[in-house]
């Protein structure tokens, strides 16, 4: 009688035992996983701040290369497959569309340096370049809370308890392809007299060789 006691009582610590661990795991799992989804929604703020500039950007670009209709068209559907993604692996796939599209629209700016002069395009120019900014930091933040998260759940045991718990691998992050850009580089300083080459400074002139007597 004793003997069947006291198997029963450890097999209850043991039960108590595992079933914290389990809870304790599980709740950390809900912790990070709520982690990726509040860096995403960082993320889902500035990609749309973005979408929200490049409309007058690009129209501000059309008043002096009205013929660069191509680049305009992969813009306009680019953007608007961002805008109709509904979940964040879909977004990622679309914001690279637009970070291409609008990368090359600033290498067709860079050839119109009049732009320098128009007040809207400078306003724009500055707000762009400061949500790429923001691009690139909360990105990063995203991509460290799913790898931490990924982490975590691939670890032994844990890898059991996100099994029973219905915890898996997020695998939707950014990731950089080779010769692929992680933003666009938004630089506009022209040379204040374009097309102006600087002349090379002179060559000395050869010092005369001494006179023999």
């Amino acid at each position: 009688m004793k003997t069947g006691i006291v198997i029963l009582a450890i097999l209850l610590i043991l039960a108590l035992v595992l079933g914290s661990a389990y809870v304790g795991r599980r709740n950390q799992m809900a912790i990070k996983r709520e982690a990726v989804n509040a860096a995403w929604s960082q993320v889902d703020v500035v990609l749309q701040r973005r979408a929200d500039l490049i409309p007058n950007l690009v129209e501000t670009v059309k008043g002096y290369a009205v013929q660069e209709q191509v680049v305009y068209g992969e813009i306009a559907r680019a953007r608007s497959a961002l805008l109709g993604a509904s979940t964040p692996a879909e977004k990622i796939a679309a914001n690279g569309q637009l970070d291409s599209a609008l990368g090359r629209l600033l290498v067709i700016v860079e050839n119109y340096p009049q732009l320098k002069s128009n007040e809207n395009f400078m306003r724009l120019q500055d707000e762009l370049a400061g949500t790429e900014n923001r691009i690139a930091i909360e990105r990063r933040n995203y991509n460290q809370a799913v790898q931490d998260y990924n982490t975590y759940i691939s670890l032994f045991p844990n890898s059991l308890v996100a099994s029973m718990a219905g915890f898996t691998r997020n695998d939707a992050y950014f990731k950089t392809e080779a010769g692929a850009r992680q933003a666009p580089k938004v630089n506009f300083d022209y040379p204040k007299n374009p097309g102006v080459e600087t002349p090379a400074p002179a060559k000395p002139a050869p010092t005369p060789a001494p006179a023999h007597p």
